[in-house]
């Protein structure tokens, strides 16, 4: 077909679909749903992902994490069971780590962190409350290890944590609910934890994270952790999780993170008698195994979308496929005269096809604009992250006229087929 011809087939596929506007709307309905679904999840599933990336990017490529128990061993399917009876890792391991392992260059002790030894108060200054944070005991080394920066004031040093000094460290969240609204400058202001008061030295900077929570907490000496909260880590087993350190390495400049690592598990099974052909009774991880637990969770939400979205195109391209077969029917006469006229076979299914296309596609535009439109809401509803990347649009599209092509070449080929003769009958 010359280009003339196409433009017309394209007009008269236009026309049609303008002259039944509403049994049109009707038809794309469910191309509209499921392209909403494909954007609008994508956008908030990718904002999420890259929030997520850059929150486990800010550990660090070398740090190293040793705790009793994490996400990571749960999600290799782990016996729960087991994993508490571990027993708890001690201040005493993280001495011992710092002491023993040449290629250890920051260790830093959390208390008041991890799977069922949580710490948690509010916190109060004048009139100012806030709602119930994480309080972690930490060491000197805290901003170190964790990459985060300073947003006003210092971290406690090493003095203040032997001394088991009253002084907090608040993350942003704290500071924005006791502070920001009044303006006041928080270095040196008496703050309640709980009952006890402790006087604010500093305040983090705001992390990258997907969680609006994730700066809900703030930072104690270790040392009046354990005093305050009782939380004396102790070689404990089999009972449960409360107690537990969570130990946080940085290797030496000049050493590789598996020199430091090996070093650290060797360590650790000393000290827990473990034997050779005996697993190790804790977890080690690094931003590498958290970014591969990750990959393995988003690519089964992508997945799930996939398929939802597909239910909805299918549910909408079977609803193109049966209207097409009614306007074939409604215009078997039009059919008949255009092929008396010369029209060819091949110009009737493009025409219907082109019909089906176009219908499908103002549907995917549509689409592409809710789905655009309600992850936009949600950000500025909730600050919750999105990311609308260039080929989610060209994908809902490309989606879109695909389902119309794919449900129309059955009313086509219909349409194509019909005898001019028995159509020009019709009536």
């Amino acid at each position: 077909m010359n280009r003339g011809v196409w433009r017309e087939v394209f007009v008269m596929a236009l026309e049609t679909l303008r002259a039944n506007k509403l049994r049109s709307a009707l038809t794309i309905l469910g191309v509209v749903i499921g392209i909403t679904a494909i954007v609008g999840m994508t956008s908030l599933i990718r904002g999420f992902d890259e929030s997520l990336r850059d929150m486990i990017r800010a550990l660090g490529p070398n740090t190293i994490i040793v705790s009793k128990a994490s996400a990571v061993s749960l999600a290799s399917g782990a016996d729960f069971s087991e994993i508490m009876r571990r027993p708890n890792l001690t201040v005493d391991d993280a001495k011992a780590i710092e002491k023993l392992a040449p290629s250890v260059g920051i260790v830093d002790i959390w208390l008041g962190q991890g799977l069922g030894s949580q710490t948690a108060e509010r916190i109060s200054y004048g009139g100012q409350r806030t709602p119930t944070l994480a309080v972690l005991g930490a060491t000197e080394q805290f901003a170190a290890v964790n990459f985060v920066k300073l947003a006003f004031g210092r971290f406690f040093t090493e003095s203040e944590v032997l001394r088991r000094r009253r002084v907090v460290v608040l993350a942003n969240n704290p500071y924005q609910a006791l502070f920001a609204p009044s303006g006041l400058d928080p270095i040196g202001k008496k703050v309640r934890i709980g009952a006890i008061e402790y006087t604010v030295v500093g305040v983090l900077d705001k992390r990258p994270s997907p969680f609006p929570q994730a700066d809900d907490f703030i930072v104690i000496p270790q040392t009046t952790h354990q005093v305050v909260y009782n939380t004396n880590a102790t070689r404990s087993f089999g009972r449960g999780m409360g107690g537990s350190a969570q130990i946080t390495i940085v290797p030496h400049e000049n050493a590789t993170r598996e020199q430091a690592a090996a070093e650290i598990e060797e360590i650790m099974r000393i000290r827990h008698g473990l034997k050779l052909d005996e697993p190790n009774d804790f977890d080690m991880a690094g931003q590498d195994a958290i970014l591969r637990l990750w990959d393995q969770i988003s690519q089964a939400v992508f997945l799930a979308l996939v398929v939802i979205s597909s239910v909805a195109l299918m549910v909408g391209g079977i609803g193109v496929m049966a209207i097409m077969m009614i306007s074939v029917t409604e215009r078997t006469r039009e059919i008949g005269v255009r092929k008396a006229l010369g029209a060819r076979r091949q110009e009737i299914l493009f025409q219907f096809l082109a019909e089906a296309a176009v219908l499908t596609s103002v549907g995917g535009l549509l689409g592409v604009l809710c789905g655009s439109g309600i992850g936009v809401a949600i950000s500025f509803a909730t600050g919750f992250p999105i990311s609308l990347p260039w080929w989610s649009f060209a994908i809902g599209l490309g989606f879109s006229a695909s389902v119309g092509i794919f449900f129309g070449m059955v009313p086509a080929v219909r349409a194509a087929r019909l005898d001019p003769i028995e159509a020009l009958r019709h009536e």
